[in-house]
């Protein structure tokens, strides 16, 4: 892939890029290497790597900041870490592209990202399409591409992959680094409270190397994602537009209340009650009528509605594992879907 840069130096002196990652191996390099440029800030937040990474990243020249294990690592940390080095270092820059290391920037989305902050100054963030690397190497790398597959135009949330305002960023007190899972559109959540809006451009943004092989791995990234929901329910649950409550809402019944129901009403109803699983199919018809009339193909909708239906479990188990360990007043440490810890 061919780097891809900013432009004029004044133009790159304005723009910064935050990197985060752990144990991204090669992921890392690649993301490293398709944003080398010394005209411009980058900054790459290691959260505790034993592959080498700090070391990879100094030798190709990039700022290195390795957060402190005595307190706990988040995504949310470790991108408000990245920030506070920018803005101690090159107090300047206007602009900060966020990357995750698995992720390798596209050529030309520097420049157009930052075209379309500066021409609307009431815009905090622009993200723009995501492509799964090796989409058809299994059908859970399928379904994150799909995922990632949002409209464009103005949006309410974004990821991890984001070019942002730093004032504005700045003014809504950075991401919440409490946050294990969900940090970025709670940050949305925040930037829109105080009038800023988000965008979401057709261009490609970058290319993503989610590598996920196992269904263990599709099951705990669905588990992180319940509990996100859950987290972000009980934060900003009671605004205006019930944040997060219509998901937690609709995972809590797919994914426990009704499964409970068919198992309860068992030993009067019979095999009667398993007449309620019968919802189910009428769920993933709704799915894929919708996914069809987002111009997916009959495969990709196929599967976007079995596992969407599917992934109700997991994200259930992950609203109850929340639930739980708040009402014992204890927190989760970090997921790695990626592995069992």
């Amino acid at each position: 892939m061919q780097q891809a840069h900013v432009g004029d130096e004044a133009a790159a002196a304005a723009l910064a890029l935050v990197v985060i990652g752990r144990n991204e191996g090669g992921r890392l390099l690649r993301c490293l290497d398709a944003i080398r440029r010394p005209e411009a800030c980058v900054v790459y937040v290691d959260s505790g790597s034993s592959d080498g990474s700090p070391a990879a990243a100094l030798a190709r020249g990039v700022r290195v900041v390795a957060l402190d294990p005595a307190r706990p690592f988040s995504a949310a940390r470790a991108r408000n870490e990245g920030l506070d080095e920018v803005v101690r270092v090159a107090p300047g820059a206007e602009l900060v592209q966020f990357l995750d290391g698995d992720c390798e920037l596209c050529p030309g989305w520097l420049e157009r990202a930052a075209a379309a902050l500066r021409a609307d100054p009431g815009l905090a963030v622009v993200s723009g399409r995501i492509r799964e690397r090796e989409r058809e190497r299994s059908v859970y790398n399928l379904l994150c591409d799909l995922e990632w597959d949002a409209p464009a135009g103005e949006a309410h949330t974004c990821g991890g992959n984001a070019m942002m305002r730093i004032r504005a960023v700045r003014e809504a007190g950075g991401f919440d680094p409490t946050l294990i899972a969900g940090e970025e559109p709670e940050l949305a959540f925040r930037l829109r409270a105080r009038g800023w809006r988000l965008r979401r451009l057709a261009d490609d943004m970058v290319l993503h190397d989610a590598e996920m092989l196992r269904f263990g791995q599709w099951w705990r990234r669905n588990v992180r994602g319940g509990w996100a929901y859950a987290e972000g329910a009980a934060l900003h649950g009671g605004s205006p537009e019930r944040y997060a409550v219509r998901e937690t809402l609709s995972n809590a019944f797919w994914g426990a209340l009704l499964p409970l129901a068919v198992v309860g009403l068992a030993p009067r109803a019979g095999g009667l009650s398993a007449l309620l699983l019968a919802v189910y199919p009428l769920l993933g018809a709704r799915i894929y009528a919708r996914a069809l009339r987002r111009g997916r193909a009959r495969r990709d909708a196929a599967l976007q509605a079995l596992f969407t239906v599917l992934g109700k479990l997991p994200q259930a188990l992950g609203q109850a594992q929340y639930a739980l360990l708040r009402a014992m007043g204890r927190r989760r440490r970090v997921f790695d879907w990626r592995t069992a810890s």
